[in-house]
């Protein structure tokens, strides 16, 4: 590990927004897992709706929502440590009081929130996991876990470039009969009239924010696509059975690659 990457990991270890169990790291007797259930009385000191963003990546999306929208807290989750310092020292340096983050593997999250802690997932450009569904963060094996923790039909909200991971969530939502509110191909085309609740006022917050990356497909043409749907407390687990046609630009990595060169 790079000195730099060492520095920010022990500058967060001092950030009282960050917390941290990683793959390597015990739970038995780690600070992060006595917050399951005391999230809103032991940080947050409210009782306003608990927001997680999945991958947060440098957390600039948390941090964003978060300045945004003052009436909800945001947890920002994510296993690499040294690019979610960038958005815990922005918020600490703030002084804001409703985001927090999580360094952690995704599959861990029952350990550290309690059933009905949380009110809204946020799943903002992932890695569409092509190869094997179970690695995809929108698949059934991530909703059952979700369940574990959301709010009766809680909210879950996914923002991606990928036409596969698009599709397959599409297919996933429709086969397991979650309740769909919104559906767009492409969130910034205002003259779109197809798919559901693509009025203005249910895709706002959906279009507040712009990361790093999704300038980026954008300004590789690429549309940006939006889901949201409720997730039951009980939801059925059904993988959709469905050929998808693979991206035409590399998912790791995100490299564009033409599908001239394909």
């Amino acid at each position: 590990m790079g000195k730099n990457k060492l520095k920010k990991f022990a500058e967060m270890e001092t950030f009282h927004n960050v917390f941290q169990c990683g793959a390597r790291e015990t739970l038995e007797g780690n600070p992060v897992v006595a917050m399951r259930g005391k999230w809103h009385e032991e940080y947050f000191h409210n009782d306003n709706p608990i927001v997680l963003e999945l991958g947060c990546g440098r957390g600039e999306y948390t941090v964003g929502l978060a300045a945004r929208y003052p009436d909800k807290n945001y947890i920002g989750i994510d296993i690499k440590g040294a690019r979610m310092w960038a958005g815990a020292k922005q918020a600490e340096l703030a002084g804001m009081k409703n985001v927090a983050f999580l360094r952690t593997n995704i599959e861990m999250l029952t350990h550290f929130f309690a059933p009905n802690e949380v009110a809204e997932i946020w799943i903002t450009f992932p890695d569409p996991q092509m190869k094997k569904a179970t690695k995809r963060l929108t698949s059934t094996y991530f909703m059952q876990r979700y369940a574990e923790l959301l709010q009766e039909n809680g909210l879950i909200h996914l923002k991606t470039d990928s036409p596969f991971l698009y599709t397959y969530t599409q297919a996933m939502v429709k086969e397991n009969k979650y309740p769909l509110l919104v559906d767009t191909a492409d969130l910034y085309d205002k003259s779109q009239e197809s798919g559901v609740g693509n009025r203005e006022s249910d895709i706002e917050e959906a279009k507040a924010l712009q990361t790093h990356y999704e300038h980026q497909w954008l300004d590789r043409g690429l549309t940006i696509k939006y889901l949201r749907w409720q997730l039951p407390a009980n939801p059925l687990l059904i993988e959709p059975e469905i050929d998808i046609e693979k991206d035409s630009y590399r998912s790791y990595g995100r490299n564009y690659v033409s599908p001239t060169n394909n």
